[in-house]
């Protein structure tokens, strides 16, 4: 009789603690964006400009958009540039882990290229940078990256590496996405995808109730619907991606 009331009892409570569990994930998600907002912002102040997808290593902030924040926004300098060191943490803890995050390496190998090497849960981003605004950035379909409407830059050559976005070219902050929820593993917060794939690919319905966290260039935090963020082709919902404010529909 003991052992029934406590199975029904654990029954009972169960399903509440996980729902206090991942409410308590989705607050920590909400404050690592807040915080990263804060290290891009002061990057910006400092630079007048936006972290690039990749910055060579004879520049100021060098490496990946990450280690450019890191550096220049968080001030995270001990001695010269360290990949190893610098993207080690910036994949595995403190500000940019989020404690719900998980991946189907399983799904996402069979959608790469053969020669695709894949990161495993320890070191695979939990946030992706808005670096290429609308455009479709697929696995085998690449985009003139010379003239994206992200955050990213703008693609000189491959010898020199992309161009900084100025500030000044972001006409509405507080409605442009910067960084929010990678739900395909990658550095790079994306359209590309449908709303299955991520579902399958970074269990997106269940990361946080059906939201994406997402930090604003203005650095304030908004969880949106999935759908309003991935597949909405409304103006209002595709202005959000690019920072001269506009759709820019046609490059869906």
């Amino acid at each position: 009789m003991v052992i029934a009331i406590l199975g029904i009892l654990a029954a009972l409570l169960l399903p509440a603690i996980s729902q206090v569990k991942g409410r308590a994930q989705r607050i920590q998600c909400v404050s690592n964006l807040r915080q990263l907002g804060l290290g891009l912002q002061s990057f910006v102040a400092a630079k007048h400009a936006y972290p690039t997808c990749s910055a060579r290593l004879n520049t100021e902030f060098p490496g990946s958009w990450m280690n450019q924040i890191a550096v220049g926004g968080f001030d995270d300098q001990q001695g010269s540039y360290d990949k190893t060191r610098i993207d080690s943490r910036t994949l595995t803890g403190g500000v940019w882990r989020c404690p719900s995050a998980r991946w189907d390496w399983g799904f996402i190998d069979a959608d790469m290229p053969t020669n695709y090497v894949r990161p495993t849960d320890d070191i695979a981003p939990s946030y992706g940078y808005n670096a290429f605004g609308v455009l479709n950035f697929g696995v085998l379909q690449v985009p003139d990256l010379t003239n994206s409407p992200g955050l990213g830059g703008k693609l000189r050559s491959n010898s020199q590496g992309f161009a900084p976005i100025p500030e000044s070219e972001v006409v509405a902050p507080s409605e442009m996405m910067a960084i929010g929820d990678s739900f395909t593993g990658g550095s790079y917060f994306w359209r590309g995808r449908d709303l299955d794939y991520l579902e399958r690919a970074g269990f997106a319905s269940s990361r946080h109730n059906g939201k994406v966290n997402v930090v604003f260039c203005d650095g304030h935090v908004e969880s949106p619907q999935l759908k309003f963020v991935f597949t909405d082709t409304s103006d209002a919902a595709l202005v959000r991606w690019n920072r001269d404010h506009q759709p820019h529909r046609d490059r869906l």
